[in-house]
């Protein structure tokens, strides 16, 4: 897929207009297989009292910790499911902490070594797929026992690679990487709940 935007657009309309015909493309290239991994390995962390971790930099730290509310809350709503979920992005005065005195790529990695057990779930967030922090974790939940996902972009770099499942959007624009990203966080976790509603009928009626 070629860079957008590879031209100057005179107004906004024609490049809003481009713009979502490139996120429509891009979204068409997830696999589809791996959604349904990625859905399958929230229910079953959910469903067996484990715990699910976010993280992200950036744009992609706004992501997990937004991922938070959503799977927390949404997924609880009119189901019998009760998520933990946890982001690694949220807390500013551990992240500084750790960075300061530890040094940047251990900023996820530290938190998840003292927090997390063997069956939990990282869901890595990371646009190029190749920032420090991010394939640090990823290798560390491996050697631990914590399942991964990987949301990736661009050419998906080690993190889509390394992750027990790759949700890779092939873009290479930040900005409709990010809008998928957030997308499939959304998607994922209506979707667990709609997987485990309690009465159909309250589809229609509760605000997500």
């Amino acid at each position: 897929m070629t860079y957008f935007p590879d031209r100057t657009f005179p107004e906004a309309a024609p490049y809003a207009s481009e713009y979502f015909a490139r996120l429509n493309a891009a979204s068409a290239t997830i696999n589809p297989d791996s959604l349904n991994a990625a859905a399958n390995l929230i229910l079953d962390t959910t469903k067996t009292g484990k715990r699910i971790y976010s993280c992200g930099n950036g744009g992609s730290a706004a992501i997990a910790n937004h991922l938070v509310c959503d799977c927390l809350k949404g997924i609880r709503s009119d189901t019998a499911l009760r998520p933990k979920v946890h982001s690694f992005s949220t807390t500013v005065e551990l992240i500084t902490a750790i960075v300061n005195d530890i040094g940047s790529e251990e900023m996820f990695s530290f938190q998840l070594s003292s927090m997390a057990e063997a069956g939990d779930l990282l869901i890595a967030i990371s646009s190029s797929g190749s920032s420090p922090n991010i394939i640090r974790v990823l290798e560390l939940a491996r050697t631990i026992g914590v399942r991964t996902i990987a949301m990736t972009g661009f050419t998906g770099g080690k993190s889509a690679q390394i992750a027990d499942v790759s949700l890779h959007v092939e873009c290479e624009n930040y900005g409709i990487v990010e809008d998928i990203h957030q997308s499939l966080m959304h998607i994922l976790a209506q979707y667990c709940r709609h997987r485990e509603i309690d009465d159909p009928a309250k589809l229609g009626q509760v605000k997500f």
